[in-house]
């Protein structure tokens, strides 16, 4: 059994091996010549928005002398699953591009419904020498690692050596680390993992990527040059997942597209009057026009998605009797992404980017008044007050529309409060929106139900048109339909509750000290 002690990182003058730098006098260690040094091809695989890494996880693809394995480890190195499979696998690929087995289930509760993309990739040239005690007994294991990465950028990286004892010789291992770690041209290489030792020398970090708003405002910046800060991280984060929502890797490149777009709109209705000229005015159609670009490939991706659900809900009916219906909503979902990938590409999409990015550039430089943490507390209180005044009046006889109005006004708010969110504390900001995300997910789940239904009418009726839709499959369709409408009701029954808490004095006065505290 072995565990490994410690990580060096070697200068090029002790890059012939581990042999030169324990010739120390009194040390009564010796280096083997060791195995012959193996070149590993290297390929770390991770989702978009790095949920292996922020878990803990590394997945890498090593091949050498024909064979190639997928690995995936701990923070500390240990082996969680392995896989011989990788060299099939055309990456990008979702997970069912693997096969069935540990390796996969592991992944799968952590990477979801996420493709697995290329991280980095690296040649090694590794060399394993066995350090031996004055019995001759080997005591630990060395390997020296030589990497050169070719992607994200071209770079080589410092020589790495890694220090592994074997069961019984961790005391004598520990005294030869000492040795090791005073030897000229030998540092300490601290925790830093093999994969991110290639994204630094090749200028990136893992975790670079949040679909969250990551611009930090200063309380007295003007207002103008606030809003353009945070506009433009929006669209930056909308680039980052232009090609993955055209190549169509996964969903959620779509998805944290759309939010972008929906945050910009929101932002041009509700703030924008503070930026210079005619600019929210003139763009605001714009970003409608790609919101609505978006909305039918992601509608029919919840279809999708949450279709195996509805299928083993089913009581009178068969997932067999429904799969006419998940037929049909694979053939819809294609001819909607063939249109979006038309917009996406289109001339009118690349003259919006230009004229949007040209917008913000002018904007940032806007030194008027108020202060953006002034506008921040104006418009959220008022945003708030909407929120409560518009609860305040449903009744239990209130018809439906009163409640997707006030679905509305939080869906404004909470925007407002993450447009802002780097003005506040972070634990009452945190608090603040999830008293109001418990509202939200209420009234969601509301109206997506009836809108769920009638689209289920609205298939229906094109799949009769169509003669696609057999009667055991609109019984099917039916019974999903009913089943909608009892989820429907039981929300509007955890309606009056959910307001009570979001709409108590605890919450109303975290909201008003937040907005004090901004202004």
């Amino acid at each position: 059994m072995r565990s490994v002690l410690r990580q060096f990182v070697l200068s090029r003058d002790a890059r012939s091996g581990p042999d030169e730098v324990l010739r120390l006098p009194g040390s009564s260690f010796a280096v083997s010549d060791g195995t012959r040094p193996i070149t590993l091809r290297r390929l770390w695989l991770d989702t978009f928005d790095w949920r292996l890494y922020r878990s803990g996880l590394t997945l890498e693809q090593v091949s050498s002398r024909g064979e190639t394995h997928l690995l995936l480890t701990g923070r500390d190195g240990t082996v969680v699953a392995a896989g011989a499979a990788g060299g099939r696998v055309a990456w990008p690929a979702r997970l069912e591009a693997l096969p069935l087995g540990p390796l996969r289930d592991h992944l799968g509760r952590v990477v979801g419904v996420r493709a697995l993309l290329p991280v980095a990739r690296a040649v090694s040239t590794v060399h394993d020498r066995r350090v031996l005690n004055s019995d001759e007994k080997t005591i630990a294991k060395l390997t020296v690692d030589t990497m050169s990465v070719t992607y994200p950028a071209a770079a080589d990286v410092t020589p790495r050596l890694t220090v592994t004892a074997l069961r019984g010789y961790q005391t004598q291992a520990l005294r030869m680390i000492g040795l090791l770690a005073a030897a000229p041209g030998v540092a300490d290489g601290g925790s830093q993992s093999t994969l991110e030792a290639a994204l630094a020398a090749a200028g990136r970090r893992p975790g670079d990527y949040s679909s969250k708003i990551d611009v930090r405002l200063a309380p007295g910046l003007p207002a103008a040059a606030g809003m353009a800060a945070v506009l433009t991280a929006l669209f930056g984060t909308l680039e980052a997942n232009l090609n993955g929502t055209v190549r169509d890797w996964d969903t959620e490149f779509l998805h944290d597209l759309r939010i972008a777009v929906r945050r910009t709109r929101s932002a041009l209705k509700l703030a924008g009057d503070v930026l210079p000229g005619d600019l929210a005015s003139r763009f605001a159609a714009e970003f409608k026009w790609l919101g609505d670009l978006t909305t039918p490939t992601r509608d029919l991706d919840v279809y999708l998605l949450g279709y195996q659900g509805m299928a083993d809900g089913l009581i009178a009916a068969t997932a067999d009797e429904l799969e006419p219906f998940h037929e049909h909503l694979r053939r819809s979902r294609a001819a909607a992404q063939r249109a979006l990938v038309r917009g996406l590409r289109s001339a009118r999409f690349t003259r919006l980017a230009g004229e949007w990015r040209e917008a913000l550039a002018a904007a940032a430089a806007s030194r008027t008044r108020p202060t953006i943490a002034r506008l921040a507390a104006a418009r959220i209180a008022r945003a708030h007050r909407r929120v409560i005044r518009d609860g305040s009046a449903i009744s239990p006889t209130s018809p439906p529309e009163s409640l997707h109005n006030l679905r509305k006004r939080c869906k404004e708010l909470r925007y407002l409060l993450e447009l802002f969110a780097s003005l506040y504390d972070p634990a009452e900001h945190w608090q603040a929106v999830r008293e109001l995300k418990a509202l939200q997910d209420c009234l969601g789940e509301f109206q997506d139900t009836q809108v769920q239904r009638e689209e289920i009418r609205a298939f229906a009726a094109q799949m009769m048109e169509e003669r696609a839709a057999p009667a055991a499959t609109l019984l099917a369709m039916g019974e999903i339909a009913a089943g909608l409408a009892a989820r429907q009701r039981q929300a509007r029954i955890e309606f009056a509750g959910r307001f009570r808490d979001f709409a108590s004095k605890p919450s109303q006065n975290r909201i008003k000290a937040l907005t004090r505290a901004a202004a």
